[in-house]
């Protein structure tokens, strides 16, 4: 049976340059629909999308404190509710669900609706229930031949170990380009600052590994399978999700940055289809709808 489905996100969708939540129930809205499903869309003014009814929020409404009312909101027939951020309340009389996409402070308790990005996610924020993101691999650009140069891609900030991948790529003697937002890194990195669409999609395309080196415990990763379905392999740290995303045949995992540099030479060695194919068989934006209705059917008939 068809679900009517209602996603909510407070931003100007589908997001034109950078956004990772924000592509991702767009992406979800198109999957959904790609399953046989309908969907109406509850975003800013500006939002549309081909895929889905869209039924604007006030800004106003959007920001309150405490979070957004959506049930005046809804139009009739809506099966399930699938909120992207906290609301004030559940919508009267609908079946709920959200999403969390960030990480809690220690002791946040989270209620039964809440659904995670992972299995690590689930378990760090004792939430019961988790999904992997997916995208469109439409939306990218795939290339069996690699450039010469490496790549970060993500915030400059020490969590994301920006600083792990210039060092690693030094001592590996691989060309880096740094490409994100929120500080200039430090004389002689190839720095392009914070990058979307087109540009973003080649030098994914283009690179010859990208250096995924997180000091902190990602919920997903949203940047590794971007990379993967570009054909491009990931380096990474064995925190928060990546263990999860990150597999022999698309990758490799160390703990150290000792350990990061030893194995950076082996990339060089994989498949770039069958990097592509960690992410065409287990992260698209289909795979992550099917996943979701399982939830939305539990929802609907009460048993989750």
């Amino acid at each position: 049976m068809a679900l009517h489905v209602a996603l909510y996100h407070p931003s100007v969708l589908p997001v034109r340059d950078y956004g990772g939540t924000e592509r991702v129930v767009a992406w979800l809205a198109r999957g959904l629909v790609e399953l046989g499903h309908r969907v109406t869309l509850l975003a800013l003014e500006g939002s549309g999308i081909p895929e889905a009814t869209t039924v604007p929020v006030d800004r106003a409404e959007a920001f309150r404190e405490g979070g957004a009312r959506l049930g005046p909101l809804l139009p009739r027939g809506v099966d399930v509710v699938h909120a992207h951020v906290p609301l004030a309340e559940p919508p009267p009389g609908v079946p709920f669900l959200w999403t969390f996409h960030g990480t809690g402070a220690p002791g946040r308790r989270f209620p039964p609706s809440t659904v995670a990005l992972s299995a690590d996610h689930a378990r760090r924020h004792g939430i019961a229930r988790w999904v992997h993101n997916g995208l469109d691999p439409a939306d990218y650009r795939f290339a069996a031949a690699k450039g010469p140069r490496d790549l970060f891609l993500g915030r400059l900030h020490s969590v994301k170990g920006w600083q792990w991948a210039v060092q690693g790529a030094r001592r590996s003697g691989r060309a880096l380009v740094v490409a994100g937002g929120w500080r200039i890194p430090r004389p002689g990195v190839r720095f392009v600052g914070r990058v979307g669409g087109d540009r973003k999609r080649a030098l994914l395309a283009s690179a010859a590994c990208l250096w995924m080196p997180a000091r902190w415990d990602e919920p997903f990763g949203l940047t590794t399978i971007e990379a993967m379905v570009s054909g491009t392999p990931v380096l990474a740290t064995r925190r928060g999700a990546l263990p999860e995303i990150v597999t022999p045949a698309s990758g490799a995992m160390g703990d150290t940055l000792e350990e990061l540099v030893a194995l950076r030479r082996s990339l060089d060695a994989l498949d770039p289809e069958a990097v592509r194919a960690n992410v065409l068989e287990r992260f698209t934006h289909v795979r992550m709808a099917t996943d979701y209705v399982g939830l939305y059917r539990k929802a609907v008939t009460g048993d989750g």
